[in-house]
Parts: C-alpha cells; structure tokens; sequence
C-alpha cells in the first residue's frame, strides 16, 4: 500500500498501535507504535507519548519517548523529541529540538566486534 493510514489531528489513541502499512500520527497517540516494514510519520502538529518502532521513523511533530527504526530516523526543522534514537542511519535537520541520546546501529556492531 502507497497511501498511509493517518490518525487525523482530532484523534487521541491510548494503547498499542501496530500497523503493516504506513502509517502517519497527525493527532495524539499514548502508549506504543509499531510499523511493520514501512515508515511511521509523525507529521508537524502530532503529538506521541510513546515508544516508536518502525522500518523508517520520519519526526515533523513532538515525541516523548524511544524511536528505534531498522532503516533510518528522520528528523525534520519543525521536531521536538525528548527520548533516545536508535537506528543505523539519523539525519536531523538544522532547528531540530532533540533531548536524549542517538546511537546509530552501525556503530554499536562495530563497538561489539572491536571488544
């Protein structure tokens, strides 16, 4: 599927929200959200109180939480995100507001084969 499921910005969700499609938060999630092979979009205006997994992680809103994607993290001007950011690529744009740590994939394999 091309076109994203979206949880419109009048919508609030408590709870786990697993997808197999892509999936775009423009109201309010609570809880935890997992996106199976395809991008989660948090788009600007959205808000997730949650724990975020996804193949790509795409940040316009505001997230509390740990974003943990198996492809790429991308985080745009308009993010404000409060967690930590595990994923082997992250691209963060400039005006970006991001509070926790980023540990790319990548590095931690390398980390591990080097002990």
């Amino acid at each position: 599927m091309n076109t994203p499921a979206v949880v419109g910005p009048s919508i609030r969700i408590k709870g786990e929200v697993t997808s197999r499609e892509p999936l775009t938060i423009a109201g309010h999630v609570e809880g935890s959200v997992t996106v199976e092979g395809h991008v989660l979009t948090i788009a600007a205006g959205g808000h997730a109180i949650a724990n975020l997994t996804a193949e790509t992680i795409v940040v316009a809103g505001t997230v509390n939480g740990r974003l943990n994607a198996t492809a790429r993290i991308l985080v745009r001007e308009t993010a404000e995100i409060d967690g930590d950011i595990t994923a082997p690529a992250v691209g963060l744009a400039d005006g970006a507001a991001v509070s926790g740590r980023i540990e790319t994939a990548e590095r931690k394999a390398k980390l591990a084969l080097a002990s």
